[in-house]
């Protein structure tokens, strides 16, 4: 995609949310470095559900470990791989302590040092807790980076890197998140709504999938052709 169209589409996306923010609900850097290991093969609704009752109660990483891996593990128990997700949390809350003075670190290198964080993670608490210009990449920043033709990386990693390349400076801070938001709510895996989508005309997905009611006069006209034929 060429620097204009590149920039037209992340001004469109940041015309239609100006200000967009995480789903993940969070009050400070740690519960926001909590909650995006907890999301790691889990949605965000579930994580927020989880988290609710746990920084009740844990929202520290001395209070964390306080409360122990078997406790954790009982307040994150809805959540995917919740025994692995728990011994983590636990090992890593004992690092911020032990190494960071209780705070979350502000480098890639020392968060990625953290047990249960890998680039992904790193790159999430960087740019929304930190406001650093990262761009995390999961299966919806991934599915249409491809789709729009913003990247042809083959790894969330090379996506991520041509996406910091390529995305121009005024709009690296929300990237990830109209990115992903876009993902999750327009351009959808099994059934992109391209009909409502504010860059289909910029995207080089096809075949664009039609609004509903035009579906359905399709396939209406599809039935009575084959009732026509075989009567």
């Amino acid at each position: 995609m060429k620097p204009e169209r590149v920039a037209e589409l992340y001004r469109r996306l940041a015309a239609a949310n100006p200000n967009p923010r995480s789903e993940l609900e969070y009050r400070s850097p740690f519960e926001l470095l909590v909650a995006v290991v907890l999301s790691a093969q889990a949605t965000d609704v579930s994580v927020n559900k989880a988290t609710a009752r746990l920084y009740r109660v844990a929202n520290t990483p001395q209070k964390m470990l306080a409360l122990g891996e078997e406790r954790l593990r009982d307040h994150i128990k809805t959540i995917g791989l919740y025994r692995t997700k728990a011994k983590n949390l636990i090992a890593l809350c004992r690092q911020l302590v032990d190494r960071h003075g209780g705070e979350v670190p502000r480098t890639r290198a020392e968060l990625e040092a953290l047990p249960g964080v890998g680039r992904k993670t790193a790159s999430v608490v960087l740019n929304v807790a930190f406001g650093e210009p990262t761009i995390a990449v999961d299966t919806h920043i991934f599915r249409v980076a491809h789709r729009t033709g913003l990247s042809s990386g083959k790894t969330p990693e090379q996506v991520s890197a041509e996406l910091e390349r390529i995305t121009p400076p005024d709009y690296r801070r929300h990237a990830h998140h109209w990115l992903i938001l876009h993902g999750r709510y327009v351009c959808k895996a099994r059934k992109p709504e391209c009909w409502r989508c504010a860059i289909a005309d910029l995207c080089r997905y096809r075949p664009k999938t039609a609004a509903p009611e035009v579906q359905a006069k399709a396939a209406q006209r599809s039935r009575a052709k084959a009732a026509a034929t075989t009567s």
